[in-house]
């Protein structure tokens, strides 16, 4: 695998790179079939033969199916369940499943033989635990057998021990849609699906159009829509296909009645969507659909606080954007209505859901996924892969590749609120510098403003803040701070222009009744602009133009977008109607679509906020980079708390009010890798914690984690005590002070992996498993992760500890720092881990650029090279180089760039210039390591001419005083 990983791709990279820009899609036809029903009753025999004595522990977050007086008892096992690691089941199940078959075709007996009665109590039994799936989802009762055989389900009690087990589920024949006239068409197929009896949801749609489009080889489209009647869909722009595609490397097959869907790998036959397990529902306020999944093994589906790994013991996900403290079980900031699942062989696909209401995501032992949503249509893209890696660039070929970051962005980050004055600021700036601390940016919160109102400075506390910017200008620095959305509404008319002009352009979210919905955040009584409505646009860009007149900032941190709001609705309330009390609420955090946000029923330019709520903090993303653009003509840099698909080409993310724990550290991992498989590589969480005060030495470690975040930020919480790195100790300052250095000495590293991300939709930060998929003791590692395909990081996430138990796959990894081997067979390794040390290692056949780091990115950009080569067992690498000013726009599309590749084979290293501008000729290469040169060499030639060197014990050579143009390529040999 060394010479097929990451970075080794970058020979062919230039070839890819010229045709980026024209998104080239392959069509064709896909193979399709027809099932007859009565298949599946060969399977249902041979499944439950195979499972039906299987007892299993698991998590339970919905306990609506006991008794009352059982609740008390219920709830602490909930509690105590709730903290068992997924990881263990998830392997529990794997054995399980390589014991017995794939789930199959749900079996439905003929029409004619159903009669009135569905719920045979032999058909009801017949169906094995984790099979079933949920007749009765609601929360706000407990199911009785009269509520449940009132929806013609089955009704079992089961075992205390089988918490999560619906007691109410759907019998195998269970009336559901039946698929008519499918015809071709220049994508793919086209048929009606048509529903005879009514479901126990109010306002079933009966008749559905199914269009599935093989849109390229490696993706399948298929949405189901009301035929007669136009639906919200979500507006965000996707890729329009315009013919099929010619080998797609997928079946669909098609079960008629009652309607279903199997996806297949062509190559293997693996079973990927099969959604004849459950039955179908579309009504205008409930739509439901179930398929099995291929192993458990399943990521994404955020924001949720987890592990990596998603548990399916029974774990209902819910997407609604919600203001939260993150913790488990509970809707957070984003939404991000994708995963990618793992299948037995170690190939990988991808699922995608476009659509924006509430939902709930139920995952279950079988395994299997029920996706229930209260609104849009189904709009389903499966992304055939087939490795993690191509999962992710194919889904970022539909929401649309991230942008490309200022290289300032990737420096260290300084905020907290509380400084209290732009005095305090200013000093932790001076004594940073004074410390030779590396820092790009300093950012403010919500106290550098007059009572909370955005677009405006105290002039008292604050008033020396544009001196504080000039002085962070001429010392190659930044400054960030914090907008809010809503806009306060409480001063006389005539004071405050943000809400006077707002009110006569028509630009805030309206309330049913047609008049601007007030709510309440930290200004007080607040509005809230529409982003979705485009005059909200100009008149967002003329409030940050006004201010950066004022107080020149580089950037932008866009807070409480989800939108949040101190009361639950508005000050008036909300009406009381469908769309406030939908027949059925997904579990969302407070029990009701307006808890702590603004009215489901409140209009905007797009559609109600029932439909568009999530997307808020999308669309003031897009809104804040697109000023951004036009106020300083460069690369925007935006940060953003609420996300969704798409949001990566405009804003990075970080993750939330977290607190001073060491738990919430570890998490914080899970959401960096989640983040860059959604398409936002620009994430990191508040190191050493939001709120709580922090110990030295939890922040210490935090720090040298912090220092591997695509986006590094400390940041805390007003009225605790400080948490920069000056709050601390001199030795504990020199620690967090080495941690940054590394980090800037990699920006050439890191710059190319968001090159990379930014052009071929790569991760940046990296799950283990992503580049070894083939080797399963990675699929729930969330202790270490990537950076690219050849950086391993190995933090301490415990207290106390002098040490860590670090995972190597399968090959050799050199010590980052000494550049000593070691061959893993794929194994765990305890590693030394003093308090001033975290584990770093690189791949064997990779090339590292490096450079001499400085204390900003913008003195450090003008250092010399270092290249550092991890030989593999071929005594092979290669690497790459991107390069350009770190600031203009489109600097790739406009091709004002360099392009580097390095490579070593035969004891050579090889520097090809693919790509050159004037920034290269700045910068010179100045030194080499090879790491794992197996012989003491006798001579190094660099460009014909022979030069000094050294060659230390463990077989590193050593090269120094280079002085090599970066623009012309060399040649270095050693022998």
């Amino acid at each position: 695998m060394a010479d097929s990983h990451g970075l080794a791709n970058c020979s062919s990279y230039h070839s890819v790179l010229l045709r980026c820009s024209a998104s080239v899609i392959e069509m064709s036809s896909g193979k399709e079939f027809l099932l007859d029903p009565p298949v599946g009753e060969e399977w249902m025999k041979s499944h439950q033969a195979a499972k039906d004595n299987v007892t299993i522990n698991q998590c339970s977050t919905h306990p609506r199916c006991y008794l009352w007086p059982l609740i008390p008892t219920v709830i602490l096992l909930l509690v105590l369940t709730s903290s068992w690691h997924g990881g263990w089941s998830a392997r529990q199940l794997a054995k399980r499943r390589a014991e017995g078959p794939e789930m199959g075709i749900r079996h439905v007996l003929p029409r004619s033989s159903q009669g009135d009665g569905l719920t045979d109590p032999d058909t009801c039994s017949s169906i094995p635990e984790w099979g079933r799936f949920d007749c009765y989802p609601e929360r706000d009762r407990v199911v009785t057998r009269e509520l449940c055989e009132q929806r013609d389900c089955c009704f079992i009690q089961v075992a205390m021990n089988l918490a999560g087990v619906p007691w109410c589920f759907y019998p195998s024949n269970f009336p559901s849609y039946t698929l008519r006239n499918l015809t071709p068409t220049e994508l793919g197929k086209v048929g009606e699906l048509t529903r005879s009896k009514k479901t126990y949801y109010p306002g079933d749609i009966w008749k559905l159009q199914l269009n599935v489009m093989f849109e390229a080889n490696n993706r399948l489209h298929i949405q189901i829509n009301d035929s007669s009647n136009p639906r919200y869909e979500v507006p965000i722009e996707v890729p329009k296909a315009t013919q099929r595609a010619k080998n797609p490397l997928y079946t669909i097959e098609y079960s008629k009645d009652p309607f279903g869907m199997i996806v297949k790998r062509k190559s293997t036959g693996t079973v990927l969507l099969n959604t004849t397990v459950a039955p179908l529902f579309f009504a205008d306020q409930f739509l439901q659909v179930s398929t099995s999944l291929p192993s458990p093994y399943l990521y994404g589906l955020g924001e949720h606080r987890a592990g990596f790994l998603q548990s399916v013991q029974w774990n209902t996900l819910t997407f609604w954007a919600r203001d939260s403290v993150p913790r488990e079980f509970v809707n957070l900031y984003g939404v991000h209505p994708f995963y990618l699942s793992l299948e037995p062989d170690g190939m990988s696909h991808g699922v995608f859901l476009l659509n924006s209401n509430a939902m709930d995501v139920v995952l279950q032992p079988a395994p299997a996924l029920t996706w229930r949503t209260i609104g849009g249509i189904f709009d389903f893209y499966i992304f055939m892969g087939p490795d993690p890696n191509s999962v992710i660039q194919q889904y970022l070929e539909v929401i649309g590749l991230p942008a490309m970051v200022p290289a300032w962005g990737l420096g260290f980050h300084l905020c907290r609120w509380g400084y209290g004055s732009s005095n305090a600021t200013w000093e932790v700036v001076k004594q940073m510098r004074k410390a030779g601390m590396p820092q790009d940016a300093q950012w403010n919160d919500i106290d550098y403003m007059i009572n909370y109102r955005d677009f405006t400075f105290d002039p008292q506390t604050f008033a020396s803040l544009p001196q504080m910017v000039a002085d962070l200008h001429s010392h190659g620095q930044q400054y960030i701070m914090i907008v809010d959305p809503a806009i306060s509404s409480v001063q006389s008319p005539g004071s405050y222009w943000p809400y006077d002009e707002g009110l006569k352009r028509g630009v805030f979210i309206n309330n049913a009744s047609g008049s601007p919905l007030i709510g309440k955040v930290w200004p007080g009584l607040t509005a809230f602009p529409d982003f979705t409505n485009p005059n909200t646009h100009q008149w967002w860009l003329e409030n940050l133009l006004q201010f950066h007149k004022a107080v020149p900032f580089d950037g932008l941190w866009i807070d409480m977008n989800e939108p949040s709001n101190f009361v639950d609705g508005s000050q008036s309330g909300c009406p009381s109607n469908e769309l406030e009390n939908p027949p059925y609420v997904p579990g969302v955090l407070g029990g009701i679509l307006r808890s702590q946000t603004i009215c489901a029923s409140a209009k905007q330019s797009a559609s109600t906020h029932y439909n568009v709520h999530s997307l808020y903090g999308l669309m003031e993303a897009k809104t804040s980079a697109s000023a951004l653009v036009k106020i300083r003509k460069k690369r925007p840099f935006v940060i953003s708390r609420s996300t969704f698909p798409s949001q990566g080409r405009y804003s990075g993310h970080w993750l939330g009010d977290n607190e001073s724990t060491w738990k919430d550290m570890h998490f914080s991992i899970a959401g960096i890798l989640n983040f860059n498989m959604f398409g936002i590589p620009l994430v990191g969480a508040d190191i050493c914690g939001f709120r709580g005060s922090t110990t030295e030495e939890l922040c210490i470690r935090w720090m040298q984690l912090g220092a591997f975040y695509p986006f590094s930020r400390n940041h805390n919480v007003e009225k605790e005590k400080a948490q920069d790195p000056m709050a601390f100790s001199e030795s504990a300052q020199q620690t967090m002070k080495r941690a940054l250095l590394i980090r800037y000495s990699l920006l050439p590293y890191l710059y190319t992996l968001f090159h990379r991300s930014h052009v071929l939709g790569e991760t940046v930060a990296r799950a283990i498993f992503f580049e070894f998929p083939e080797d399963r003791n990675t699929y729930s590692i969330d202790r270490q992760f990537l950076w690219g395909s050849s950086l391993l990081i190995s933090p301490v996430l415990e207290p106390g500890a002098v040490s860590v138990t670090a995972y190597f796959p399968k090959g050799i990894w050199y010590d980052f720092h000494t550049g000593s081997a070691f061959s893993s067979k794929g194994e765990y390794v305890k590693l030394a881990a003093p308090l001033d040390t975290i584990n770093l290692h690189l791949r064997e056949g990779a090339i590292i650029p490096t450079q001499e780091p400085a204390t900003t990115i913008w003195v450090s950009s003008g250092n010399p090279l270092h290249l550092i080569v991890a030989l593999s067992q071929n005594a092979t690498a290669k690497g790459c180089l991107f390069w350009d000013d770190g600031e203009s726009l489109d600097t790739y599309e406009r091709n004002d760039y360099t392009y580097v590749e390095f490579s070593v084979d035969k004891n050579q290293l090889i520097s090809k210039v693919v790509h050159v501008n004037t920034e290269a000729t700045y910068i010179k290469v100045n030194t080499l390591n090879v790491y794992g040169v197996k012989f003491r060499p006798s001579k190094v030639i660099v460009n014909q001419k022979p030069v000094s060197f050294s060659y230390s014990s463990n077989q590193v050579l050593t090269v120094n005083s280079l002085h090599l143009p970066l623009d012309k390529g060399f040649h270095i040999t050693w022998s």
